[in-house]
């Protein structure tokens, strides 16, 4: 049986891209079968006025740069450790309100889970963590016209998702992997489908 192959973006600021990858993780750990890239994607440059520095220029003024950053590190150099540094900096924002533009708030979520902060931090500020977000941000805006987060993408096609419950730590794995498979069945077997949005959310 093949793998099922995506990539998701995320922006640590976004409540719905916690959401999904809180499925996508569950879903991992408990064994699926899935091969998945994650991809990093500023909300802040996706929001740059036309005439306005951009993100890749001047990163100290956007509010999620550094986060994303500190989870492209973890996921390129520590990967074994990313599905919990991934959770907690999505949680830091979310759960516990904090400001992940400040790096004593990085520092602390990446140490609680094991990370070196220290050595995270110090490549960050050598510069080429920056490059390689930029790098592929723009790489998906430019193949698959992403423009927001979370955006599932497969072979050619890419559609942003909004799924409105999450996985948190312990939740059912199987609700988790139907959910997933379910957006990627339609992803990748009904591109047809364009639009599909409920009128109003039950409270």
């Amino acid at each position: 049986m093949t793998a099922v192959t995506f990539a998701v973006t995320w922006d640590y600021r976004c409540p719905f891209a916690r959401n999904a990858h809180e499925h996508v993780l569950t879903g991992l750990a408990a064994g699926a079968d899935w091969d998945v890239t994650f991809v990093p994607f500023s909300l802040g440059q996706a929001h740059v006025e036309e005439g306005q520095p951009s993100v890749w220029a001047k990163p100290e003024q956007d509010s999620g740069i550094l986060a994303l950053q500190a989870g492209v590190v973890v996921r390129d150099e520590y990967p074994d450790l990313f599905p919990a540094a991934h959770r907690a900096l999505f949680a830091a924002r979310h759960d516990e309100g904090l400001h992940l533009e400040d790096r004593e708030v990085i520092a602390a979520t990446l140490t609680a889970v094991g990370v070196p902060a220290a050595d995270v931090l110090a490549r960050i500020d050598e510069g080429d963590v920056l490059t390689r977000v930029r790098s592929e941000h723009e790489g998906h805006v430019a193949s698959h016209t992403v423009w927001g987060v979370p955006t599932f993408i497969a072979g050619e096609q890419a559609v942003f998702v909004r799924l409105m419950d999450r996985a948190r730590p312990g939740a059912e794995a199987a609700t988790s992997i139907r959910a997933v498979e379910r957006v990627v069945d339609l992803l990748t077997g009904w591109p047809e489908l364009n639009e599909f949005k409920h009128t109003s959310i039950p409270r």
